[in-house]
C-alpha cells in the first residue's frame, strides 16, 4: 500500500468527472434492471439460507478477493477476473476482503453503483459472501454521505450476503465470525473470523502525531479481546477448539517479521534462512504496511490455538503466504485493475485472487491455499484503463439515491 495512492493527481476518474453531463448521462442510462434484486423477502430467505455447511464429501472452498478498489466506473478486466475465478474455482464462499471500493463516487447512487459492481459476480451465480472494510472503502463517503455503516446495511440487502451488523461496543464495523457446520449435523467443522483493521492512526495520542511511523490503522485491543473470549466460547459450546481463518485487510507486523526472519534485519540472507524456516512461497514487491502499534493478534491466536491463518490486503503487489510459527501468515495480492499495482508493463501481472480447500476430514481442515492469477485466465493485462458503465442496480436503490 504505498503512500502514493493516498494522494494521486489526476487520474482517469477525475478525468471522467470533468468531462461534462454526457457522462453523468451514460452512467444513469446504464442502471436499471434487475427488479428481483432486493425484495421485501430479502431478510426472511437470507435467514433461511443463513447456514454455512461442508458439502457431501466433506468439502469446502473459500475465495479471497482484496482490493477491488474502484468507483462506479470500475475497470471491466476486474468484474471479468472475478467471474471466471468463481466459474473456474466454484467457491462456497467468496471473502471481499477491504477497500472494495475507493474515492470517485460523489453521490450516493455512485456509491451504491460502486458497491453493486463487486456484489454482482457472486450474486449472478449465487454463491454466499460477505466483506470486510479497508482504509479505501470511506474515501467516496463525505461527498456520497454513505459511511462504512451504510455500506454493510446496503451489502446486507443482497440475497448471498451473509454480513451482520458486527458485534456491538468494539472498534470497527462489521466484526463477526461465520461458522462452517460438518456436512452432518449441526456440529461446527471451521469458523471464519472478519475483523475491520481500521483506517488510519489518529493524528494523535497523548499529544504525540505519528510522524516518522506507519500511518495506518490497527485492531484495537477490544477487537483481539473479543476474538479471544469468543474463541473460549466456542470451545465450550463444541467440546474442541474450532479451526478457523482470519480475514483482516491491514497486515500484522508478523508478516514482515516472518519474511525476514527477524526484526531488526532486513537483508536477502536473512529472507533465504527465512523462507526455508517459514516455507515462504510467493512474492514481495514492497514493504508491508501496518500500523505503528502491534495490537497483539498473533500472541492471542497462538495463546488459543484455533487459528490456522491470517490472510490480508492493501499491499497489492504481495502475494506471499508462509507458516509463522504455526500460523500461516499470507497475502491475496489486488484482485482491481483500477488501482495501483507493479510498474510499468509489468502493471497487472499479479492481478489475482487467494483460494482456500478446506476437508473437515482432514487435521486442522485447512488442507492448502495457493493463489490464481489474471494471466492464468487469458485476460488482457496491458498497462491501461479499461472502465466501463456500472453494472445494473435495482430500481428501487436508484430512485432512493437520486432522491438523497
Amino acid at each position: 500500500m504505498s503512500n502514493q495512492d493516498l494522494n494521486k493527481g489526476l487520474d482517469r476518474r477525475e478525468f471522467m468527472k470533468i468531462g461534462g453531463m454526457s457522462t453523468l448521462a451514460l452512467t444513469l442510462a446504464s442502471t436499471g434492471l434487475p427488479g428481483d434484486l432486493f425484495t421485501n423477502n430479502v431478510h426472511a430467505e437470507k435467514f433461511e439460507n443463513a447456514k454455512l455447511q461442508f458439502n457431501s464429501d466433506g468439502k469446502f472452498k473459500v475465495v479471497q478477493f482484496n482490493d477491488t478498489q474502484d468507483d462506479e466506473r470500475i475497470d471491466r478486466r476486474t468484474i471479468e477476473l472475478m467471474e471466471k475465478v468463481l466459474d473456474s474455482e466454484k467457491p462456497d464462499f467468496v471473502v471481499l476482503n477491504g477497500d472494495n471500493i475507493t474515492g470517485g463516487c460523489d453521490t450516493e447512487l455512485e456509491m451504491k453503483q460502486a458497491l453493486n459492481n463487486v456484489a454482482q459476480p457472486m450474486e449472478k451465480r449465487g454463491i454466499k459472501w460477505a466483506v470486510t472494510f479497508g482504509n479505501h472503502d470511506e474515501d467516496s463517503s463525505t461527498k456520497s454521505g454513505m459511511y462504512e455503516n451504510d455500506m454493510l446495511k446496503f451489502y446486507m440487502k443482497y440475497k448471498n450476503n451473509m454480513n451482520e451488523p458486527g458485534e456491538k461496543d468494539i472498534t470497527g464495523t462489521g466484526n463477526m465470525n461465520l461458522l462452517i457446520r460438518k456436512s452432518k449435523g449441526n456440529k461446527a467443522a471451521f469458523n471464519l473470523w472478519l475483523l475491520d483493521s481500521g483506517r488510519y492512526a489518529p493524528a494523535q495520542i497523548a499529544g504525540q502525531d505519528f510522524k516518522g511511523y506507519p500511518t495506518w490503522d490497527w485492531l484495537r485491543f477490544n477487537q483481539v479481546n473479543w476474538y479471544y473470549e469468543k474463541s473460549k466460547k466456542l470451545e465450550k459450546q463444541y467440546g474442541y477448539k474450532v479451526p478457523s481463518l482470519v480475514f483482516i485487510h491491514i497486515p500484522l507486523w508478523e508478516h514482515r517479521f516472518m519474511w525476514y526472519g527477524s526484526v531488526d534485519s532486513r537483508t536477502q540472507a536473512n529472507h533465504d534462512l527465512a523462507a526455508t524456516k517459514h516455507n515462504i512461497v510467493g512474492e514481495r514487491n514492497e514493504d508491508e504496511c501496518p500500523g505503528p502499534v502491534n495490537g497483539g493478534l498473533f500472541s492471542a491466536m497462538l495463546e488459543r490455538g484455533d487459528v490456522k491463518g491470517v490472510f490480508c490486503g492493501h499491499d497489492h503487489i504481495n502475494t506471499y503466504c508462509g507458516n509463522y510459527y504455526g500460523i500461516l501468515l499470507g497475502y491475496a495480492g489486488n484482485t482491481g485493475f483500477g488501482t495501483y499495482g507493479l510498474s510499468g508493463a509489468e502493471r497487472n501481472r499479479l492481478r489475482g485472487a487467494r483460494v482456500f480447500n478446506l476437508d473437515e476430514n482432514k487435521e486442522g481442515v485447512l488442507v492448502e491455499t495457493h493463489m490464481v492469477f489474471a494471466k492464468d485466465y487469458g485476460i488482457d493485462l496491458t498497462a491501461n484503463d479499461q472502465s466501463m458503465d456500472p453494472l445494473p442496480l435495482n430500481n428501487e436503490e436508484k430512485e432512493k439515491a437520486v432522491k438523497g
